[in-house]
């Protein structure tokens, strides 16, 4: 990762309006800001969440509060509870999420 042209800046995510992305299942609520090529998320689950579509796209992800269920297109399924993150690159593991019981995130893409 090479973090261009970015001055020091503080984000307030508080301030950084919402955009809901419906799922199969319940919603996606993300706080985004762009850096460059870099998107940086907080990212809200609801309860019974469940991802419309595999992604490909990488991502560095921490699970701020909850628990989710990552889902590889293999059938390999992990568990990731709060304090725990996950990283993976572009077009190496395709994956979905659900969050049975909501979940709240730091997303890095």
């Amino acid at each position: 990762m090479r973090l261009e042209d970015t001055p020091f800046d503080v984000t307030t995510w508080a301030a950084v309006p919402v955009v809901e992305h419906p799922g199969a299942n319940g919603v996606a609520r993300w706080r985004s800001c762009q850096f460059g090529h870099l998107r940086v998320r907080m990212v809200e689950y609801s309860p019974g969440y469940r991802a419309d579509h595999w992604c490909t796209r990488g991502h560095i992800l921490l699970v701020l509060e909850g628990e989710l269920v990552t889902e590889l297109s293999d059938g390999t399924v992990y568990t990731i509870p709060a304090g725990s993150s996950y990283q993976v690159g572009d077009d190496l593991s395709a994956h979905r999420s659900t969050a049975p019981r909501g979940a709240r995130l730091f997303v890095v893409d």
